[in-house]
């Protein structure tokens, strides 16, 4: 039987457990940042598309986002954590990047509602994937509530994603190639 100075069982997974914690509540906080900016950036987002119907998105997902925020601080305070946000430098690369598309495209063009598309799936994209990955970690740290409420936001990705794709193939993308 080998000896060894090696902690305990029981502490080792007590440790790991704090190590999952500590990484689960730095991309609470990288999100809630992220989501933070974004509602500041669908807002320029939709002052600059050229269809109604994407307008109508945007502004819609702003709600949802600032709704999304709430339930982040609901998150964060099921998990005895102050709402703290820490650069997300992802989100800030995908909002220059809204913003370079709509510097680069012409006013009123379909060309410029097919760029903003493109740029909002990005971070669609990006969300589904944290709060996916999120939620599973939540899981796995036995926080079955605040699962819930992370799968709640990552379905709303997900349609906001889908409805997005369907602006695209009903009528922008055709719209943009003949422009």
């Amino acid at each position: 039987m080998k000896t060894s100075e090696s902690k305990p069982k029981n502490q080792i997974a007590s440790t790991e457990s704090a190590r999952l914690e500590e990484l689960f509540v730095d991309g609470l906080k990288d999100i809630y940042w992220a989501e933070k900016h974004l509602a500041k950036a669908l807002v320029k987002m939709s002052k600059n598309a050229t269809s109604e119907e994407l307008k109508a998105t945007f502004d819609t997902h702003t709600v949802q986002t600032e709704e999304q925020i709430t339930r982040l601080e609901q998150v964060f305070e099921k998990v005895g954590k102050k709402a703290q946000a820490k650069k997300c430098a992802a989100m800030e690369g995908l909002i220059a990047e809204a913003e370079e598309i709509i510097e680069s495209t012409d006013k009123g063009t379909m060309v410029r509602d097919c760029g903003l598309i493109m740029a909002a799936q990005k971070v669609e994209h990006y969300e589904i994937a944290s709060y996916g990955t999120l939620r599973n970690l939540a899981r796995t740290l036995g926080q079955t509530e605040v699962a819930d409420l992370l799968q709640q936001t990552l379905d709303e990705e997900g349609q906001t994603d889908q409805l997005l794709t369907g602006l695209a193939e009903t009528y922008v993308n055709e719209e943009a190639s003949v422009e």
